[in-house]
């Protein structure tokens, strides 16, 4: 049997509520839109380069952002030694470039374990909560705007892609 991406219940936006609820809202709404990007599609769909000559995948887009999850909430702010990442120094593009087809469905479950990680593991952190980074302070509410515009700029790609693949549109 071939696997498909499991369509999902996207979240629903937030409206009226306190920053750090609006900001978790937004971010999970753009974390399970590109989850409903993908719904339906088979592993070798997720991993066909749709539209050349750029080499971008949805399957890559989900690996990409396991690594970013991981990168921003875990190692930098929280400063934790976590696992492995889909990229190298000898490959730093891997989580776009090495893709398998039969590991998509590992890979699927790989962001969304990264996703409850990184929420369990901030959910008691104030949003005013710093880190240095490259000789500059950021707060955890740097790292959630910045997850929010990371998940929509990478949303609107996998729009065009997902088009390209078969047609569908939404929002």
């Amino acid at each position: 049997m071939t696997w498909t991406a499991p369509s999902i219940q996207r979240s629903a936006l937030p409206a009226a509520v306190g920053e750090r609820e609006m900001l978790q809202g937004w971010l999970d709404f753009h974390r399970d839109t590109l989850f409903t990007k993908c719904t339906g599609l088979t592993a070798d769909q997720l991993v066909h380069a749709a539209n050349p000559p750029s080499g971008l995948t949805l399957l890559g887009l989900v690996r990409h952002m396991t690594d970013v999850e991981r990168s921003w909430f875990r190692q930098r702010f929280l400063g934790e030694r976590v696992g492995e990442h889909y990229y190298t120094e000898e490959n730093p593009d891997a989580d776009f470039d090495d893709l398998d087809p039969a590991a998509a469905e590992r890979d699927f479950a790989a962001l969304r374990t990264e996703i409850e990680e990184c929420d369990r593991a901030v959910a008691d952190r104030g949003l005013d909560e710093t880190f240095m980074i490259r000789g500059h302070t950021r707060n955890l509410r740097w790292i959630y705007v910045h997850m929010i515009e990371e998940y929509a700029r990478h949303n609107g790609h996998a729009d065009l892609l997902r088009e390209r693949l078969d047609g569908s549109t939404g929002s």
